[in-house]
């Protein structure tokens, strides 16, 4: 098994990963509104242009950082060490989700100064109602539950193209639009566009989020069992047991860098 990279590459990888997430978001919201004042024909733009954009960006950073760009991810992997599985550190978590949030509002800036606009602007567009935020535990439930299911059944491969597909179809689904991440969201709030967030609607939105990855591990240990990658050996672990080399187990949505994807020195 390849060597992990340092805790500093994998913090760049996080925090460019999210830049770049935030600025295909941000951007292609702008582009579409730019060119539609249709708002279905906007969304459609939209939701395609971030599924495809998260899902090339989770394919290139997923050998350096497992591509969490979310804390909501990086918390179940938190927890899921803490529970005896793989996963990340105390340390770790903290360094990724800053690194995740500090992304999110670069990205946020860049997108804005790309399309000639003043950045640094709040959003104005408010969002509120227990409808939204029930729509926010959905679209984060469904994620986290996707994510752990994926690399439980060892299928941790599909989890690039999974993961942009579910994001493409909760766009739709549900009432809040699935930001279903919490740096995503903080970002969003640099943004006053088609795709932004009034900050007055973060702390709703943020504790949606919480509440929804909680869920969506609650429905993962229910339906596919708890342990290390649900019942598939990690590889320090695999090696230390049996005294020998086995074939590294998929990512589990867990580890920061697990071998769905061929781990970078």
């Amino acid at each position: 098994m390849t060597a992990q990279p340092s805790l500093s590459r994998r913090a760049a990888a996080e925090l460019i990963g999210t830049a770049g997430l935030l600025v295909v978001v941000i951007g292609s919201g702008l582009k579409a509104a730019e060119l539609s004042r249709d708002t279905g024909v906007a969304l459609i733009a939209n939701s395609c242009a971030s599924a495809i954009g998260l899902g090339l960006i989770i394919t290139v950073f997923g050998p350096l950082s497992g591509a969490h760009l979310n804390p909501v991810v990086t918390l179940t992997s938190w927890w899921s060490r803490r529970t005896g599985g793989e996963g990340l550190g105390g340390r770790e978590a903290l360094v990724y989700t800053a690194a995740q949030s500090a992304g999110a509002i670069g990205g946020a800036v860049v997108a804005e100064v790309m399309f000639g606009r003043v950045p640094g602007t709040f959003a104005t567009q408010v969002r509120d109602g227990g409808h939204l935020l029930i729509g926010e535990v959905v679209a984060t439930a469904g994620l986290v539950l996707l994510i752990q299911g994926l690399g439980r059944t060892g299928r941790g491969r599909f989890v690039p193209p999974a993961v942009a597909a579910y994001i493409a179809a909760a766009i739709w689904f549900t009432s809040s639009g699935s930001f279903a991440n919490p740096a995503g969201t903080i970002g969003r709030s640099f943004s006053d566009s088609f795709t932004g967030i009034a900050p007055e609607s973060l702390p709703g939105f943020l504790g949606a989020q919480l509440v929804g990855g909680i869920l969506g591990l609650a429905l993962a240990a229910l339906l596919f069992g708890s342990g290390a990658g649900g019942g598939t050996g990690s590889g320090p672990r695999s090696r230390s047991r049996f005294g020998r080399s086995v074939r590294p187990s998929p990512v589990d949505g867990a580890s920061p860098a697990k071998a769905a994807y061929e781990t970078v020195r």
